[in-house]
């Protein structure tokens, strides 16, 4: 009894269950990977209900799916292509840019003379 209850203690402070499971390597790498996931979530939330913007409209906006803006909203999607975060971010007033140091980098989708869309890269102030 003696041992298992040193196991659960820090400096004579209790660890919190939260403590001992994160403990766990296979818990905590779960727990970090939905953690990020969450937080993609959330932005989308926190800027939907900033800009009461409904998840039809976001989609007609941003020329996507309206399942593909309800699985990002939702966590269900754990990855969104950068053709659709581009697409998203513009529709909330965003750019995307890459930045390195002083370097920056800005993403847009642009139409080829064929209607094709291709990500390009430019350089941003």
């Amino acid at each position: 009894m003696k041992r298992e209850l040193s196991e659960v203690t820090t400096m004579n402070k209790p660890l919190s269950t939260f403590e001992r499971k994160m403990k766990n390597p296979k818990f905590k790498k779960e727990f970090e990977l939905g953690y990020k996931e969450l937080l993609f979530s959330e932005l989308m939330i926190s800027l939907m209900d900033d800009d009461d913007v409904s998840i039809r409209n976001l989609a007609k906006e941003a020329k996507i799916a309206k399942s593909v803006i309800q699985n990002l909203r939702s966590g269900k999607q754990p990855d969104i292509k950068v053709s659709n975060l581009i697409k998203i971010a513009h529709a909330f007033g965003f750019e995307v840019i890459l930045q390195k140091g002083e370097k920056r980098l800005m993403l847009q989708e642009k139409k080829t003379k064929d209607s094709k869309k291709n990500l390009s890269v430019v350089a941003a102030a």
